[in-house]
C-alpha cells in the first residue's frame, strides 16, 4: 500500500507532520493517538485505586498504625509510578493507519497485534467520551462492524476534531463519496461532513430540563443497594467485616426488634410508614440521577447519513444510526407512565449501541412525538381496521394451567410443613395467576399488512414491535410436545440485530404468516437494504 493511499487528507489530521506531533518516528502514514492518552489511563487507574485506599487508610487511622501509613505510601507511589509508566509503553506502541481500502490498528508492547478492517465492512463510526476523557478534551472512536459488541475496533483516544475528521474520512471512504478536499482536489475523502453539521440537522427529539425531570420520577430504581452492596466487600477486605454474615445481620435485627417492639403501637405504624417513605425517595432520587446521566443533553436529528443520537452528562455519547439499517421499532412503556401516556421508542439496529442492537432514540415521548420518527425511519404506527389475530384459545388454556398449577404444586410441601393458615399464599397466588392470564390474552395480538408485521403484548406495561416484512431474514415454526397435540406453534422470525416472535398461534395461522413473510423476502433483494 502506498504512502499516498496511507495518508490521511482530513486536514485536522493531517496538517502536522507525525514525528513532530508524537515525538517519535514511525512508519511512513502511520499513526498514534493523542498523547494525553496514557494519563487518561493513569488517572483512571487511580481513580478505581481510590476506595480502596480511602478505606486502607481510615482503617490504618483508626487502630493508631501511622508507622504503617508511612510504610505504604512510598509503594503507593511506585505501584502508580509503574501504572503510568505501562501506559505510556502502550501508547508509544499503539498506531494506526487510514488506507486506501481498510483500517488497521497495531499495538501490543513485547507481543505485537495487527487488526485490518475493510471500510465496506464498517457499520458507522461513533464517539464516546467518557468523564475523564471529556476532562482532558478527548473522544473514543468506536467503529462498529457487526461482531456483536464484543470485538468492536476502537481508538482510545483522539482530540475532539482529530476525531471527528477521521469519522469524516472513514465514513467517505466507505461510501466511495469523491469530495474536494482542503486543496481543492478531487478525492475520496472528505474534509466536511454537511449532514453530521448541526445547521444541516433537522431536529426530530429533544428533553429539555422539565422533561427531563418528569422522566426521572418514573424511573424508579433501588441500583443504589447495589452500590452499598459492592463498598460493602470493600469493608471485607480492610476492615475485618464479614457484610454477608448471617449472624451479624440476625443481631443487628434483633436490636431494631426489641427498639420496634418497646414503642407504642402508633410509633410503630408511623415508623413502617417512614420507612416505606425513605425507600420510595431512595428510589426514586436514584432513578433521578440515572436518568440525569444517562439522557442529559439527548438530542435525535435526521441527517443525510440517518438518526443522530447524543446524550449523556458524564459519558458523551454520539452515534449515528443509517436509515436502511433500522430492521425493525419498538415501542414501549412503564406500569405507570403509561397512565400518563408517556412511551419510549427504540431501533432495533445492524450497529451496536453500548453492546446492545436497541437503539433508544426517544425514551420519554408522547405518540404525536413518535409518530414522525417512526414514519421517518420507513415504518408506520398500527392502522385503524388491522386484521389483528390473538393467541390460540388452547394456547391460553395450557399457559393458565401450567402458571397456575406450578403455585398449586407448592400448596402441597407449604400445607405439611407450614401452619394452615400459610396454604393460602400459593392458592390465592394460583388465582391471581390464572386471572391475569387469562386477562391478558386480550391485549397479546398480532396483524399482517402489506409491508409490515405488528406484534403486541403486555397487560400493564404494553409493547408494540414492527417490522418490515422485506427486512425478515427467515421464518420458523418452532413446536413443543404440548403443542404438537395442541395444534398451536411459536413463529421465530429472523430478524438482523434482533429477535422477533409470536408465541401460541394457532397452527393454520403461523404457516399462513410464514408464507407471506417468505413471499415478500422473494420479491426484493435483501443485500440491497442492509
Amino acid at each position: 500500500m502506498s504512502e499516498a493511499n496511507q495518508e490521511t487528507p482530513a486536514s485536522a489530521v493531517a496538517s502536522v507532520p507525525v514525528t513532530a506531533r508524537h515525538g517519535a518516528a514511525m512508519p511512513a502514514g502511520h499513526r498514534r493517538t493523542n498523547p494525553l492518552s496514557f494519563a487518561v489511563n493513569g488517572v483512571s487507574q487511580l481513580a478505581r485505586m481510590a476506595v480502596p485506599l480511602a478505606i486502607g487508610a481510615v482503617t490504618i487511622f483508626d487502630k493508631g498504625e501511622m508507622g504503617k501509613l508511612l510504610l505504604i505510601i512510598p509503594m503507593v507511589v511506585a505501584v502508580l509510578g509503574v501504572n503510568f509508566f505501562i501506559a505510556w509503553l502502550r501508547w508509544l506502541r499503539l498506531t494506526y493507519v487510514a488506507g486506501a481500502s481498510d483500517i488497521r490498528v497495531e499495538s501490543g508492547i513485547l507481543s505485537r497485534a495487527a487488526r485490518s478492517v475493510p471500510y465496506e465492512r464498517i457499520q458507522d463510526v461513533s464517539l464516546e467520551q467518557k468523564l475523564i476523557p471529556r476532562l482532558f478534551g478527548l473522544v473514543e472512536l468506536r467503529f462498529e462492524t457487526g461482531a456483536g459488541g464484543k470485538d468492536e475496533l476502537k481508538l482510545a483516544y483522539l482530540s475532539r476534531e482529530e476525531g471527528e475528521a477521521l469519522r469524516r474520512l472513514v465514513r467517505a471512504r466507505r461510501t466511495g463519496e469523491a469530495v474536494a478536499d482542503a486543496g481543492g482536489e478531487a478525492t475520496n475523502a472528505t474534509t466536511d461532513d454537511a449532514g453530521d453539521a448541526d445547521e444541516q440537522a433537522q431536529l426530530l427529539f429533544a428533553m429539555d430540563r422539565r422533561r427531563l425531570t418528569t422522566f426521572g420520577f418514573f424511573e424508579f430504581s433501588l441500583a443504589v443497594f447495589a452500590v452499598l452492596g459492592g463498598a460493602a466487600q470493600y469493608a471485607e477486605t480492610f476492615m475485618g467485616i464479614e457484610a454477608w454474615d448471617p449472624d451479624l445481620w440476625q443481631q443487628v435485627f434483633a436490636l431494631q426488634e426489641q427498639w420496634i417492639l418497646g414503642l407504642g403501637p402508633m410509633a410503630q405504624v408511623f415508623a413502617v410508614i417512614a420507612a416505606l417513605v425513605v425507600l420510595a425517595f431512595t428510589g426514586s432520587a436514584t432513578g433521578m440521577v440515572r436518568t440525569y446521566l444517562r439522557d442529559w443533553g439527548f438530542r435525535l436529528e435526521r441527517t443525510s447519513r440517518g438518526f443522530r443520537r447524543r446524550r449523556g452528562l458524564l459519558t458523551r455519547t454520539d452515534v449515528v444510526m443509517p436509515l436502511h439499517r433500522v430492521q425493525a421499532v419498538n415501542i414501549s412503556t412503564g406500569i405507570v407512565r403509561g397512565r400518563f401516556g408517556w412511551k419510549s421508542l427504540a431501533f432495533v439496529s445492524l450497529a451496536q449501541d453500548s453492546g446492545s442492537s436497541n437503539h433508544v432514540v426517544a425514551p420519554f415521548a408522547k405518540n404525536e412525538e413518535l409518530e414522525p420518527i417512526i414514519r421517518i425511519a420507513g415504518f408506520a404506527p398500527p392502522a385503524e381496521g388491522l386484521d389483528w389475530h390473538r393467541t390460540s384459545t388452547r394456547y391460553r388454556f395450557d399457559s393458565i394451567a401450567l402458571k397456575s398449577g406450578a403455585w398449586l404444586l407448592a400448596a402441597i410441601p407449604v400445607a405439611i410443613f407450614a401452619p394452615a393458615p400459610f396454604v393460602l399464599i400459593p392458592l390465592v397466588l394460583a388465582v391471581g395467576s390464572a386471572a391475569a392470564n387469562f386477562y391478558a390474552w386480550r391485549f397479546r395480538r398480532h396483524a399482517l399488512d402489506g409491508s409490515q408485521i405488528v406484534s403486541v403484548r403486555g397487560l400493564l406495561a404494553p409493547s408494540v414491535q414492527i417490522a418490515q416484512r422485506v427486512k425478515l431474514q427467515s421464518v420458523e415454526i418452532a413446536q413443543g410436545p404440548i403443542a404438537r397435540r395442541r395444534r398451536y406453534a411459536t413463529l421465530h422470525l429472523g430478524l438482523a440485530g434482533g429477535t422477533f416472535t409470536i408465541r401460541g398461534i394457532a397452527l393454520e395461522r403461523a404457516r399462513e404468516l410464514k408464507d407471506a413473510v417468505l413471499a415478500s423476502i422473494a420479491e426484493r433483494d435483501f443485500s440491497a437494504l442492509t
